[in-house]
């Protein structure tokens, strides 16, 4: 072979190879070299009939007939008289970002045609690698045909062919095509796919990102399950692209029948998008929802939405308190919006919104809606401002409620607006840390207590330890808040007054705390032991704030003394009732940790000056001594973890409040379990006027429940199951299941789920829902 020509600038070289000057061969450049590297390695995995991931290649523009086609060979053979170009030994063409790797390539320069044949591998721009025999080649690689094709695609998607017709390097024509994004078996690669799309030919769009596939099976494991007539899908390399998604078919259901739907996705741009979807069914009317996408540089937008005529109409039934309930306006045109969307006004101010409506709940039921089942809907529209230690918001908000049963909208809240302010500071020069919050409101109810506050929170806290060991934290705060309200004798207040009222309360606390951690190490140094005595004295004046106070009610509506709240100030979870008069708290907190097990325990009490006789029944606090309050984590090892949560009353002998969790199993099977206990089922804001009758005998049913699950993983497959049982009401609550197989291309789920609660009146059928995932294709289900 005659000796190479020295190197010359690379765009001298190009140009020797588009003139077909003699001289114009041996090794290139560097940098011409990369695409030649990059195929060769897709051609020596080709060679050994190996998986190959795609190459992600970005090489340039799109192929053009005027740009030099350059070349690398190990030998060249002109022909001159007859214009033939013979290039063999690991021969590699590239135009742009199109490359060609083959044995051998012959070039007519009299017809433009190339003739490639031995291995021979092309790249695509998107990384698409193309494996053929032999194929041809004309206007710069534009057009061609090739016989037994093999294409690699994104996220491993494979397409094969007897042979391919390629038109102006956009579409090429594929005959007896088969499809897959499944793994090939090394050892036997003569075994058919997990799964694949066989079709009598096929058309792949590359400028739109199409493939279209007629007469067409679907095979697994190499058996036809499915025939298709025609079967359009994107090409793997997609990301986003408008077009029809899989449609659903649901054979049963209760309030719609059989029911079909289909979706439409619409790229709007590069930033936004749509969904459109229409349904169909055979017990009520169409329905159209849709749903709206934006996302910009300065926020977000999301808004769902869907209109239908629902034929169904709800008749009169009983609620939980014996109350008979009417459902009205249910029927006819009906619709929803969920809308969500947030902006950034600066780096530290931020505007959004919260829209959630619906014309009824029970067209929500009727139509599957998301969200059917909640007390509520709410919306909010909010402003909001983050500092160093700082943080601010106003907005306002309403609701709607779903549970007509037990709430009427006329008792729900208006928030107009609420504002929030809480700061955190630096260590000042005593040591100490200065905190301060706010939430103010207007709260209005066309039928209940309507209130205005302003409140104020300011705290100071101060850590400091001795010698001893002993950690301290003293604490001083202030709690104020002023009220003016009306209708006090409506609900959530049921005051003996009807008339206008304007009070606050002011209460100052000095709180010390002092934990003193005893570490010793045992099992030879391998283990670690903690003895942690806690005590805690809080003083306050004796605020008596019962239900029986005039001062409306907000956000303490509930209370639970456990071991979570043994140590905080106020027990209650807001500021409209507050925890007052002289109280010492006391517990012990132990920890053992050894060769990975672990034994956490917490144990503690509270005496109390002042009692409030008025408190939420079984609040634990009815006594000088309280109620005792536990908590134990067990973890002997990584099979088995057991949490328990108790509060006993060592007065009555009884368990206030109990519950559970446990969770136990090996690496591929794990049952879990969870119990919770309380003596009474408060429905506090739903129950009747507390002041003149006693509340409805739900309110003292005990809450007595009981979950079990299991779960089990083995290689592709899952299975899983639970049940929720009510001990006290002797009836299942709810009950599931979940079954399915996953490999690198497939997957295959079943879910079960029966519910036995009612809402509104009415209790659903059970749901079974099947679905089957192909990859790079989208998944197909059932429901029923």
């Amino acid at each position: 072979m005659p000796s190479p020509e020295p190197r010359r600038p690379f765009r001298h070289v190009r140009g020797l190879v588009r003139d077909g000057h003699p001289q114009a061969r041996g090794t290139l450049l560097a940098a011409t070299m990369l695409a030649g590297t990059l195929v060769g390695a897709a051609v020596q995995t080709h060679r050994a009939r190996a998986q190959v991931r795609p190459l992600h290649v970005d090489l340039g523009g799109p192929m053009s007939e005027k740009d030099p086609v350059t070349f690398q060979s190990d030998t060249v053979n002109y022909d001159n008289p007859n214009g033939i170009v013979t290039w063999s030994g690991n021969v590699q063409i590239w135009q742009n970002d199109h490359v060609l790797r083959a044995d051998t390539v012959t070039y007519d320069r009299n017809t433009g045609i190339a003739a490639a044949s031995g291995h021979v591998a092309m790249v695509e721009p998107d990384g698409t690698v193309l494996f053929t025999d032999y194929a041809e080649l004309s206007n710069g690689m534009r057009d061609g045909i090739s016989t037994r094709l093999h294409i690699l695609m994104t996220d491993n998607a494979k397409l094969a062919a007897n042979g391919m017709r390629r038109v102006d390097a956009r579409v090429n024509d594929l005959a007896r095509a088969v499809y897959t994004a499944c793994e090939i078996c090394a050892k036997h690669p003569q075994r058919p796919p997990f799964w694949q799309l066989r079709a009598y030919d096929a058309t792949h769009d590359t400028e739109h990102k199409r493939i279209d596939f007629r007469d067409a099976y679907v095979d697994m494991l190499g058996i036809p399950v499915m025939y298709l007539p025609a079967f359009s899908m994107s090409d793997p390399s997609v990301k986003r692209q408008s077009g029809f998604l899989t449609p659903g078919i649901t054979p049963h259901d209760r309030y719609l029948g059989a029911y079909f739907t289909i979706p439409y996705y619409w790229v709007i741009d590069r930033q936004s998008d749509m969904t459109i979807q229409g349904l169909v069914s055979t017990r009520t009317g169409p329905q159209i929802s849709t749903q709206y996408r934006n996302v910009m540089n300065f926020g977000t937008l999301n808004i769902v939405g869907g209109v239908a005529y629902d034929t169904h109409r709800q008749g009169s039934y009983v609620n939980t308190f014996g109350n008979t309930a009417e459902s009205t306006n249910d029927h006819g045109i009906q619709g929803y919006v969920f809308a969500q969307g947030k902006a950034s006004i600066s780096r530290n101010w931020r505007v959004g919104a919260n829209i959630n409506l619906a014309s009824s709940a029970n067209y929500m039921r009727d139509y599957r809606i998301s969200g059917y089942g909640q007390e509520t809907l709410s919306s909010n529209v909010y402003l909001e401002g983050f500092g160093t230690g700082a943080y601010s918001r106003i907005d306002a908000q309403a609701y709607q409620g779903l549970n007509q049963g037990v709430i009427r909208n006329s008792d729900l809240p208006w928030v107009l607006p609420r504002y929030t302010y809480s700061y955190f500071g630096q260590p000042d020069a005593l040591g100490g840390r200065f905190a301060l919050d706010t939430t103010d409101f207007y709260v209005y109810r066309a039928n209940g207590v309507s209130d205005q506050r302003g409140q104020l929170s300011l705290n100071w806290d101060r850590p400091f330890h001795n010698r001893l060991g002993q950690l301290w934290m003293l604490t001083l705060h202030l709690e104020s808040a002023i009220h003016r309200a009306t209708a006090l004798n409506e609900q959530p207040l049921y005051a003996p007054t009807m008339r206008q009222q304007v009070t606050g309360q002011v209460l100052p606390t000095v709180a010390l705390k002092m934990n003193w951690p005893f570490l010793r190490t045992f099992n030879r140094g391998k283990g670690t032991q903690i003895l942690e005595p806690i005590a805690q004295i809080i003083a306050a004046p004796n605020t008596g704030n019962g239900r029986t106070s005039y001062l409306p009610n907000e956000d303490s509506l509930s209370y639970e003394f456990t071991d979570s709240t043994l140590f905080s100030l106020n027990r209650y979870p807001g500021t409209d009732r507050l925890d007052g008069g002289l109280r010492g708290n006391f517990g012990v907190h132990g920890n053992w940790t050894w060769n990975g097990h672990e034994v956490d325990t917490l144990v503690g009490e509270s005496i109390q000056e002042h009692i409030e006789h008025d408190r939420i029944p079984y609040s634990g606090l009815n006594h000088h001594l309280s109620d005792v309050v536990a908590r134990a984590r067990i973890a002997p090892s990584r099979f088995i973890d057991v949490t328990g949560r108790v509060r006993v009353d060592p007065y009555a002998k009884r368990i206030d409040f109990g519950d559970g969790l446990i969770s136990t199993g090996v690496d591929h099977f794990r049952v879990t379990g969870g119990y919770v206990y309380e003596p009474v089922t408060p429905y506090y804001y739903y129950a009747t006027n507390i002041q003149t009758g006693a509340p409805p005998a739900a309110y003292n049913a005990r809450m007595n429940e009981l979950t079990l699950g299991a779960s089990t993983n083995w290689q592709h497959y899952h299975l899983s199951g639970f049940i929720r049982r009510s001990l006290a009401r002797q009836q299942f609550v709810a009950m599931g299941g979940d079954a399915g197989y996953q490999n690198d291309c497939f997957a295959f789920d079943i879910m079960y789920l029966k519910q036995y609660t009612s809402i509104g009146g009415q209790q659903r059928n059970s749901t079974i829902m099947f679905t089957l995932t192909f990859k790079t294709i989208g998944s197909f289900g059932i429901h029923g």
